[in-house]
C-alpha cells in the first residue's frame, strides 16, 4: 500500500496544502522550521491515529483554528481507498475510511503501515525505557489489533488501579476491592508479556544479519526482552507488591515497567550491554538496524510494504551508514526530509520526486 495524495488544513502551519506523492522516493528539502516534519507528522498520524511526538490533537491544529483535516488517499494495484482525518481542539478526533465513520480510532490501524525513522530514533538504545517500551508498542499497534485491545484495557485498569491506591489513604477499606482489579490486569498484562515474547523473537530472526552486513561482520546484535514480571510470577509479585504499592499509590509490577537491552557480540566473543557499555557509533548503529528491522517484519507479518519516512536523519549518520540505509531502501516508498540536496548527489540513487517547503508551502521541482 502507497500514499498517492495527502491533504492538508489548517494542519500545523499549514493553511492549505495538496502533495502528489510517488511510489518511490520523495524528497522534501528547506530550511528548518518551515513544515518538512508537519507533513511527515500527518502520515503518521494516518496511519497510528497518533503523533510521532506525542503532541495532543489541540497542539497540531493550526494557531487560531478550531479544527484541522488530514486526507490521506491510498492505492495499490487492486482499489485506492482514502482516509479523512478529523482534528478538534475540544472533543476526540474523527475518522472515516472511504466515508465509513469508524466508531473506535484503533479500527483504523493495519491499513497503512509506516516505519518512521529520526534522529531521535538514534538514542533509542542509551534512553530510557519508557521510550524503549513505546518503540514496541506503536509497532504491534500497527500489527496486532488484539494487542491494541489488550493494551489499552491494561492501561485503564493501571488508571484505576493507581486511582484507587491514592483514595485508600482517606478510604483504607477500599484495599478489598483491589483484588477485583488485580485480576483484570493479570489477565491483560499477560497478553501484553507473551505478544512481547513473540515480537522480540521475530525481530532478533530479522536484526541478527542486518547488523553484521552494516558491522562488516565485526559484531552480532541480539535484543533481550527485559519484563519487569515473567509469565510465571507476574500474579505471585503482584501480590507481594500491594503494601509498597499503597505506600507508593503506585502500581509497581507489571509490563508497563519492562524494557529491552541490546546485547553485541564482538569477534572475540566479548558481550556488551551497548545500553551502558556501548560507544556512540555502537548505540546508532543498533538504532539503524532497528529500524530496518522494522521494515522486514512489516513485510513478514502483514505481507506488504511499508511507507518509510526519514525525518532528516542522514545529516546525524557517518557516510558508511548513510549508504547502507539508502542502499536498503529498493522498492520501497519513502519520503525524506533535509535541508540540502547535497546528501544524495553522490549515491547510485533514483529521487522521483523534489519539492522544496518554505514556510508551509510546497514548491514542485520537477
Amino acid at each position: 500500500m502507497i500514499i498517492s495524495r495527502l491533504e492538508l488544513s489548517d494542519f500545523r502551519n499549514y493553511n492549505e496544502l495538496s502533495i502528489n506523492l510517488s511510489s518511490g522516493t520523495n524528497i522534501l528539502f528547506g530550511d528548518n522550521a518551515q513544515g518538512k516534519t508537519n507533513i511527515l507528522e500527518a502520515i503518521y498520524l494516518s496511519a497510528t491515529t497518533k503523533s510521532h511526538k506525542g503532541s495532543k490533537d489541540s497542539d497540531i491544529i493550526r494557531f487560531g483554528s478550531e479544527e484541522a483535516h488530514i486526507r490521506t488517499i491510498l492505492s495499490n494495484n487492486e482499489y485506492e481507498s482514502r482516509i479523512d482525518m478529523h482534528l478538534r481542539k475540544n472533543k476526540s478526533k474523527g475518522i472515516a475510511i472511504d466515508g465509513v465513520r469508524l466508531k473506535k480510532a484503533s479500527e483504523l490501524l493495519g491499513l497503512l503501515n509506516v516505519v518512521f525513522f529520526s534522529p531521535e530514533d538514534l538514542s533509542i538504545v542509551k534512553d530510557g525505557p519508557s521510550v524503549r517500551r513505546r518503540f514496541i508498542d506503536m509497532e504491534l499497534c500497527q500489527l496486532d489489533k488484539f494487542y491494541i485491545y489488550n493494551l489499552n484495557n491494561y492501561n485503564k485498569i493501571i488508571n484505576q488501579r493507581n486511582k484507587l491506591l491514592k483514595d485508600m489513604v482517606n478510604v483504607p477499606e477500599l484495599k478489598e476491592t483491589l483484588k477485583i482489579w488485580d485480576m483484570q490486569l493479570i489477565n491483560y498484562g499477560t497478553k501484553i508479556i507473551e505478544r512481547r515474547i513473540s515480537f522480540i523473537n521475530n525481530l532478533n530472526e530479522i536484526i541478527k544479519d542486518i547488523h553484521k552486513n552494516l558491522t562488516g561482520g565485526r559484531e552480532t546484535l541480539k535484543i533481550k526482552y527485559e519484563p519487569n514480571s515473567t509469565l510465571d510470577n507476574y500474579e505471585s509479585r503482584l501480590n507481594n507488591s500491594i503494601d509498597m504499592d499503597i505506600r507508593y499509590k503506585s502500581t509497581s509490577i507489571g509490563p508497563h515497567r519492562d524494557d529491552i537491552s541490546f546485547i553485541v557480540k564482538k569477534e572475540n566473543g566479548e558481550e556488551i550491554d551497548i545500553r551502558v557499555y556501548g560507544s556512540q557509533g555502537q548505540q546508532r548503529t543498533a538504532a539503524l538496524s532497528l529500524k530496518l528491522s522494522e521494515i522486514e517484519l512489516v513485510k513478514k507479518i502483514t505481507g506488504d510494504t511499508p511507507v518509510l519516512l526519514l525525518d532528516d536523519v542522514l545529516s546525524e549518520l557517518d557516510n558508511n551508514r548513510q549508504n547502507y540505509l539508502l542502499d536498503s531502501i529498493g522498492n520501497i516508498q519513502t519520503i525524506i526530509t533535509c535541508t540540502g540536496l547535497d546528501e544524495f548527489v553522490n549515491h547510485r540513487f533514483e529521487i522521483d520526486k523534489v519539492f522544496k517547503v518554505t514556510d508551509g508551502k510546497l514548491e514542485s521541482m520537477d
